[in-house]
């Protein structure tokens, strides 16, 4: 595998050990000392970013990461990248839904264990949200979905 594939699988183990909400594996992602900037919601480490995930993106909470588009440009061993994202959070217990898109501006370091995330942030496109109440016949179903009553 090229560096470009390399960086396209980390960058896409991120949003699945996010979404499968594995915090180790979520974690592996990361350099100690990474940044994060969500919109302004700011991490000054992989401690405090990792955390926040776990803590506000847990049970109950089911989400989708998606990103395509990617722009990478790798000098040495360093990299950037821009990808599109598409997302979508689900919050049955506060019957909330909310869809949205955003552009990536990731910075990744080599490391003797492959490529990490030295950064990585997003400014949103657009947000939608919705009321679930006001979808009667939307249904969730997945594992671990708790379906509302």
């Amino acid at each position: 595998m090229t560096d470009y594939d390399d960086i396209c699988q980390l960058k896409y183990r991120y949003l699945r050990t996010l979404d499968t909400k594995d915090w180790e594996a979520f974690e592996a992602c990361f350099q100690p000392d990474a940044t994060g900037d969500y919109n302004g919601l700011i991490f000054e480490d992989r401690a405090a970013l990792v955390s926040y995930m776990r803590e506000n993106l847990g049970e109950g909470m089911i989400t989708m990461h998606q990103v395509h588009h990617p722009e990478i440009s790798i000098e040495g061993d360093e990299a950037t990248a821009r990808w599109y994202l598409e997302d979508r959070v689900i919050v049955e217990a506060f019957r909330f839904m909310l869809e949205g898109a955003a552009f990536y501006s990731d910075r990744y370091v080599r490391t003797p264990d492959g490529w990490r995330v030295a950064h990585t942030g997003y400014r949103r496109t657009f947000e939608l949200s919705y009321n679930l109440d006001d979808m009667p016949s939307l249904k969730v179903s997945g594992p671990g979905v708790h379906t509302h009553t």
